[in-house]
């Protein structure tokens, strides 16, 4: 495993961060849940990812009993504020500074720490002035209930906002968590350009598309039991890869990953990872061996010759349009 600094920050992440969306508490038995943290500790990961909302609260509870024991020091713990939880009344979502105050105590009980590395806003509040919310997550950090702070799916400008006033409140905004990956650009005009001239990095998700970069969805065949695109829950984020033109592309790369000694999996993060202003790819597992699989992308340098012949594959078929980076117009109830 290797590490890299987060933002312009002095905390060092793993390449390779461990995320339990769509896993924990409700996909994958807490069982096995714990058997894949426990196999990301072993592959030298360090860095692990969750948020309030995943599986309603209960993810948090589960990735905090499968992290007990271990030295807290030598963890970076992140988790997310701004969807709807619990019951789900008027206050419970969002990025006002009541749900922030309340959501991080939540999280940090269900995660049995005192403090998380990483406090991230989920997505933008359109409706509660950012004033606001960067007031009360300055007193996060001032409360020592959280180390440092970033957001999620934030476009140029609103990063730009948030930055700002991080830096007048004497607090450091440090990354970004968007979708990335071969097939999905949209950070690369605006958002990686601004990162950079402020300091900040990105955490990706999706490094694997949801999956379609496996390789596992065949052009003209149904979709694998148990997949993402056959779960009525999950079929939704993987929908927009999910056409011929795709999947056959996709079965193109693989004589490029073939070439290196990779999976097709091992080279989409590995290609994340050789991108400009990425610090981690989160990654997520169902079961334990995936995780090996996984972390054996992290220090993979991909030359420019072959990250050109990715982008000679994938073609226009990457959307790159800078305007689907952005949080819902409204907040979300």
């Amino acid at each position: 495993m290797e590490f890299r600094h987060l933002g312009n920050s002095g905390l060092k992440v793993s390449e390779i961060t461990y995320g339990n969306w769509l896993t924990h508490g409700s996909q994958v038995e807490n069982e096995v849940a714990v058997q894949c943290v426990h196999a990301a500790l072993e592959a030298g990961v360090t860095t692990f990812d969750t948020a309030d909302v995943y599986a309603n609260t209960v993810a948090e509870e589960v990735l905090g009993d499968a992290l007990k024991g271990q030295r807290r020091e030598s963890l970076e713990i992140l988790t997310k504020v701004y969807f709807p939880t619990g019951p789900k009344g008027h206050n419970d979502t969002g990025l006002s500074r009541k749900h922030i105050m309340e959501s991080i105590n939540g999280s940090l009980r269900r995660l049995g720490t005192d403090y998380v590395d990483l406090y991230q806003a989920h997505r933008f509040d359109f409706a509660t002035p950012l004033e606001e919310t960067m007031q009360a997550f300055a007193d996060v950090v001032r409360q020592g209930k959280a180390l440092y702070i970033g957001v999620s799916e934030w476009n140029a400008e609103q990063i730009r906002a948030g930055h700002a006033l991080a830096e007048e409140l004497g607090i450091q905004l440090i990354s970004n968590q968007p979708q990335y990956n071969m097939l999905w650009r949209v950070i690369e005009p605006e958002v990686i350009p601004a990162s950079e001239e402020l300091g900040v990095s990105q955490i990706v998700w999706s490094p694997i598309a949801q999956g379609v970069l496996t390789g596992k969805y065949l052009p003209g065949q149904p979709y694998p039991a148990g997949s993402r695109a056959a779960h009525e829950e999950s079929a939704h984020f993987v929908e927009k890869y999910l056409n011929e033109e795709i999947l056959t592309a996709v079965q193109r790369l693989r004589p490029i990953a073939e070439e290196h000694g990779l999976t097709l999996a091992q080279l989409a993060i590995a290609w994340v990872l050789s991108r400009p202003n990425v610090a981690s790819a989160l990654v997520g597992a169902s079961r334990p061996e995936q995780i090996a699989s996984n972390v054996a992308a992290a220090g993979v340098k991909l030359s420019e010759e072959t990250m050109a012949a990715v982008d000679a594959v994938i073609g226009g078929l990457a959307q790159t349009d800078p305007s689907l980076t952005a949080s819902p117009p409204e907040r979300l109830a």
